[in-house]
């Protein structure tokens, strides 16, 4: 079944100080995807996200702004266009850089 999904329209929730914010996009609640989560994230400055160790896969993908990458004590600029993906167990952080907001989407797929 085809949904269209109105992601301009789905609420936003602030995750608390220097987290930034999140809306759910893909998942149960949203288009009934059970296997599948889908975010987008928002970045201001001086804000980071953790994407913690998780049992499933997640792919992170720059849709505006700038942000670095932390990768195992490594730092790497992104910009638009730019993408991550890390398997079960691997985690990684991504915090704001320059002077917009940062807007990422966000997926975790737990592994077949």
């Amino acid at each position: 079944m085809i949904q269209y999904i109105d992601t301009g329209a789905c609420e936003r929730e602030a995750l608390g100080e220097g987290r930034g914010e999140a809306a759910e996009i893909v998942g149960p609640a949203r288009c009934g995807a059970e296997n599948v989560r889908g975010l987008l994230r928002w970045l201001g400055p001086g804000e980071r996200y953790e994407a913690e160790a998780a049992p499933s896969h997640q792919l992170f993908y720059l849709l505006e702004g700038e942000g670095v990458f932390d990768l195992e004590g490594k730092e790497y600029p992104v910009g638009v266009g730019a993408g991550l993906c890390l398997s079960p167990g691997e985690g990684a952080a991504l915090r704001q850089a320059g002077s917009g907001t940062l807007k990422v989407l966000h997926l975790a797929v737990p592994p077949a």
